[in-house]
């Protein structure tokens, strides 16, 4: 008859084999569940790419098909001015007292717009997943990385501010196209 220890033992082998099993498939699960999302996130960002490679010209009204696929927040169109207007993957410029929302391309500009709305509202800051909303967008990492993205380029220029991690309002002294705060 065989010993109570063996028999424990033997079970045990087998139960630590069956765990060494499946976390080998969960490995490899996990890492083909990686290379899924990296794959979805790369189309995600083609399809923004062509969206602004078919994007209209200067002198074209600019609508929700525009180059990261923004709609404006207020539904209506933002015309590019002529005089110092920033053309799509333009370089956001340094704030600066007076520098014009025209300066930046109608991606930051609806960036600001959205926030500018909040503000006007006194509903605070908004966090990049809120902004996909607001813009219509799915919120799915590729399109609230983009705009993550852009807001944190406007805060590096002094735009907007990051008042809690994830979470932007204008900075103190940017006011709205209509002169308002």
């Amino acid at each position: 008859m065989p010993s109570v220890v063996g028999m424990l033992e033997l079970r045990e082998l087998t139960a630590r084999r069956r765990v060494d099993d499946l976390r080998e498939e969960a490995d490899r699960i996990q890492a083909e569940l990686d290379v899924a999302e990296r794959e979805w996130n790369e189309w995600v960002i083609a399809r923004s790419r062509v969206g602004e490679v078919l994007a209209p010209g200067d002198d074209a009204v600019v609508g929700p098909a525009a180059s990261a696929g923004l709609p404006a927040p207020s539904g209506q169109p933002v015309r590019s001015g002529p005089e110092g207007a920033a053309k799509p993957k333009s370089v956001v410029p340094m704030w600066r007292a007076g520098l014009a929302w025209s300066a930046l391309s109608a991606d930051y500009q609806r960036i600001l717009q959205a926030l500018a709305d909040r503000n006007r509202l006194s509903q605070g800051p908004l966090t990049c997943q809120e902004m996909a909303a607001c813009f219509g967008l799915d919120p799915v990492p590729g399109k609230v990385e983009a705009l993550r993205s852009k807001a944190k380029r406007l805060v590096a220029r002094g735009w907007l501010v990051e008042s809690a991690p994830g979470r932007f309002t204008l900075a103190k002294n940017v006011t709205g196209q209509g002169g308002w705060s």
